[in-house]
């Protein structure tokens, strides 16, 4: 929410620059008396016409009379912007709410609200409050939606300032703004269950990381309120004071995403795009691993990882996956293509380590990056590959004979592939490759069930 207020009139070292902008906002109707006026004079001067003098005066004088009086105005307005929620899916709508408060002891005039909206966000909002009383309050409201992901700003709200008879209007701008984030789509995926991954258990499942022989045991110091029964004796006899066996310590399972942002890898633009399927995809996947209880990272081919923290780049503890979502959210609503060409530096994270089970969603490959892939599939668990063919989602066609042999090449290394069709639905998809997995029975990690 964003708060601001206008200033009860110009500075003294502003009033000569802030009167020249409030001749500046005379209306057609100001400059047409002003003209008018200044018509009449000159007329009476040439004719000797002293009432026609005096009409012309009185027009000229008149908005100028009211461009005086509305510089001069010493009230002041507070304006607060409520934007409900801050964080939506593309196609989803945010409901702004303006409120508008008098806090000057002077009622105010005609008031009109204009606050700055992208295009994309929809057609800018414009609102008309007829008077506002000492103290008094008004609040007004417009909805806001894109189908396209990305930060938009929300202001500064306007405030224009007309007196009773339309001869002037000045535009006061307030400085506060906000931030809509919009999110790409995701869809609910079907509960299916992974197997292969090296690294614990997902499905909120724990174990021990201490449950071997008592010469593997880490103990600690006795606290008050610990189980006498999780007593370990030797090592008590061996400190000389109470020790006992550390707590099971809960392991969660690993799952990476790598999204493929490669300009050369994607053709076209738009909602539509097989680009933004992509990352619709990469959303999905992150959302619905995190509800399974694993520890999940967000991967591109620049070799950047969110959330970036706790052991190699995963999240830290269940407690955190709110926030990791979030955070994840917030990076794929502002993804955009990279100049890379190729994925060596999504290869050099994973590398060196398990890194539990590998999701990925690729664009175009030609056969080198295809061969990098298939050599990531030998650091990870398991590994399922969404490969897109961005030139068939242009045309609608089926997937080309080039997108089918790198489909074929990922499979000969144990990667679960599948070439995404134009238009597909992402939990068809993840359905279909979960299939894929428990027909293949060349895979030695397991399958999907």
């Amino acid at each position: 929410m964003a708060t601001a207020a206008v200033p009860d009139g110009q500075r003294q070292g502003d009033d000569r620059g802030g009167l020249r902008a409030a001749f500046g906002g005379l209306t057609t109707r100001g400059r047409s008396f002003l003209a008018a006026g200044v018509a009449a004079a000159v007329c009476a001067y040439v004719l000797g016409q002293a009432d026609l003098l005096r009409v012309g005066l009185l027009l000229a004088a008149l908005p100028l009379i009211c461009v005086l009086v509305l510089h001069r105005t010493r009230y002041r307005v507070a304006a607060s912007r409520r934007l409900t929620p801050q964080r939506v899916e593309a196609g989803s709508e945010a409901r702004v709410q303006l409120r508008m408060e008098n806090v000057s002891k002077l009622p105010t005039g005609l008031l009109m609200l204009q606050d700055h909206v992208p295009y994309m966000l929809g057609p800018r909002p414009r609102f008309v409050l007829d008077r506002v009383e000492a103290g008094g309050r008004r609040e007004v409201s417009y909805r806001v939606r894109s189908d396209l992901r990305g930060r938009f700003p929300l202001g500064p709200l306007q405030l224009r300032l007309n007196d009773p008879f339309g001869m002037c209007e000045l535009t006061r701008a307030f400085s506060a703004y906000d931030t809509l984030t919009v999110v790409p789509r995701t869809e609910p995926l079907p509960p299916v269950k992974l197997a292969g991954e090296a690294a614990g258990y997902g499905d909120g499942h724990q174990r021990s990381l201490a449950l071997a022989g008592d010469d593997d045991v880490i103990p600690r110091t006795y606290r008050h309120g610990d189980d006498l029964r999780r007593v370990h004796w030797r090592s008590t006899a061996r400190y000389g004071e109470l020790m006992v066996r550390r707590e099971e310590q809960p392991q969660r399972a690993r799952c990476t995403v790598l999204l493929d942002t490669r300009r050369v890898a994607y053709q076209g633009t738009g909602p539509d795009s097989a680009f933004e399927w992509a990352v619709s995809g990469a959303a999905s996947a992150l959302v619905h691993m995190l509800e399974r209880g694993y520890a999940v990272r967000l991967l591109t081919d620049t070799g950047s990882a969110v959330p970036g923290e706790g052991s190699d780049g995963f999240a830290g503890s269940a407690q955190d996956s709110a926030d990791t979502a979030g955070l994840m959210m917030d990076t794929l609503a502002i993804v955009d293509h990279s100049e890379g060409a190729g994925l060596s530096r999504a290869s050099d994270v994973l590398r060196g380590g398990n890194e539990g089970l590998l999701i990925a969603f690729l664009g175009d490959l030609d056969e080198e990056q295809a061969a990098l892939t298939a050599r990531m599939r030998g650091r990870t668990g398991a590994a399922v590959a969404f490969v897109l063919d961005s030139g068939t989602w242009l045309t609608g066609a089926a997937a080309g004979r080039r997108v089918e042999n790198r489909v074929r090449q990922l499979r000969e290394a144990g990667w679960t592939a599948l070439a995404v069709p134009s238009g597909a639905r992402i939990a068809d998809v993840w359905q279909q490759a979960a299939g894929a997995r428990t027909e293949s029975a060349a895979d030695t990690y397991g399958g999907w069930s």
